[in-house]
């Protein structure tokens, strides 16, 4: 499966775009649309076409995130959610969390609770992430 184009827009909408870097809510630099790793460095500067291209990469690694954790069928705004989460919080605490092991066990109503215990910023709750599950919970509850 393929994030849709809402689910696209939802993660961009979630992230938020920048095209310097900044420190996300964990301290983490950022570029993009939510994009980190060992390439991004304090003080860089992207154009939007490279930071469409870093989210269609990162997009690609995270759909085989899901698609390779989940082994129950999805819709696909199940999908998208489940993308959009595994984005913000990566592909191993995402393949290893219990939202995955509940899921596969058939349990797609215990979801959105599963998706509301992943809003906190070094143990503590944190707004924007609080936030951020409701609208993936709303996401993936929507037929």
């Amino acid at each position: 499966m393929k994030t849709s184009s809402i689910g696209r827009a939802f993660i961009r909408e979630a992230e938020g775009e920048k095209l310097t870097t900044y420190r996300c809510s964990a301290g983490v630099p950022t570029i993009g649309v939510g994009h980190t790793g060992p390439d991004v460095k304090m003080g860089m500067t992207i154009t939007k076409a490279q930071s469409d291209a870093l989210l269609v990469a990162d997009l690609a690694r995270f759909e085989r995130a899901v698609a390779g954790a989940v082994k129950v069928p999805l819709t696909q705004n199940q999908f998208d959610a489940l993308v959009s989460l595994a984005f913000n919080i990566g592909s191993n605490a995402f393949a290893k969390s219990t939202l995955v092991r509940v899921l596969n066990g058939g349990h797609y109503e215990q979801v959105p609770a599963q998706l509301a215990r992943w809003n906190k910023v070094d143990g503590k709750p944190n707004k924007g992430l609080t936030a951020r599950r409701a609208r993936e919970a709303a996401l993936f509850v929507k037929p």
